[in-house]
């Protein structure tokens, strides 16, 4: 009997070890723009689009999903946009909980959660202890992300435990570093996919894509679907991985 696809890609998620893809979700203002449409419509599109995705993820088995969705420079953009998408990931997290919920999808937020404000805190804790005991799949959220805010926080953190006596220098290796990092119980993605063409990390997840295959598609995130996922898991497939062997 030949194989479905989604058959067909489960089998190469699993023979791969395909436990964990992360995502630039990039392309929502041109989406939007391209449609002569305002850039909330296209932020707002955006999440339909996550909503889809997690839902492929977890019938292609795939056990880790982390999504960079307002980075340590996005606070640069018009203060309009910005309230805005403070307001939308504030309204995603309480309409989506009760699917993650039945669904037993775990969430996290990555990122310096300090300088949000207090009511966007208490709605990311909120949604974090509702999911808290969920493993199925874990959705991490990188929101006030920056990869080289992370890194620095981590060695302010490793330099404070030096200080305290907790750590000699020589105590310092690799597994130290992951250690302190947002992502310190996460495997690193295996697969990197960039929606909306443009072939650069932007600050996200810089340690942990040291040995991920890229993917870029032109696809605006707000057109990205289950098909384009498959795609993209089809061409991670054809990838020999060396790790620089």
């Amino acid at each position: 009997m030949l194989q479905t696809k989604d058959e067909n890609i489960r089998e190469i998620v699993k023979q791969n070890n395909l436990e964990h893809i992360a995502i630039i979700m990039d392309g929502n203002r041109r989406w939007a723009k391209s449609k002569f449409l305002p850039s909330a419509a296209g932020h707002k599109k955006g999440v339909e689009s996550l909503r889809t995705v997690l839902k492929a993820c977890s019938e292609f088995n795939v056990k880790y999903l982390t999504v960079y969705a307002f980075s340590t420079e996005n606070w640069k953009r018009q203060k309009e946009e910005v309230d805005f998408l403070m307001s939308l990931l504030a309204k995603t997290i309480i309409d989506e909980v009760p699917e993650f919920k039945k669904n037993d999808i775990r969430l996290r937020f990555i990122g310096d959660k300090k300088n949000l404000a207090d009511d966007i805190k208490k709605i990311i804790k909120f949604g974090e202890e509702e999911t808290k005991n969920n493993k199925t799949l874990n959705l991490q959220i990188a929101f006030n992300y920056g990869a080289r805010q992370e890194l620095t926080n981590a060695v302010k953190t490793i330099s404070q435990k030096i200080k305290n006596g907790e750590l000699s220098l020589d105590d310092i290796t690799e597994n130290i570093v992951e250690q302190n990092l947002y992502t310190a119980d996460i495997p690193d993605p295996a697969l990197l996919i960039r929606t909306g063409g443009e072939k650069r990390i932007s600050n996200y997840l810089l340690w942990q894509v040291a040995y991920t295959e890229i993917y870029v598609t032109n696809t605006f995130w707000p057109e990205f679907d289950k098909d384009s996922l498959a795609e993209a898991i089809l061409e991670f497939n054809n990838r020999q991985r060396r790790f620089g062997k």
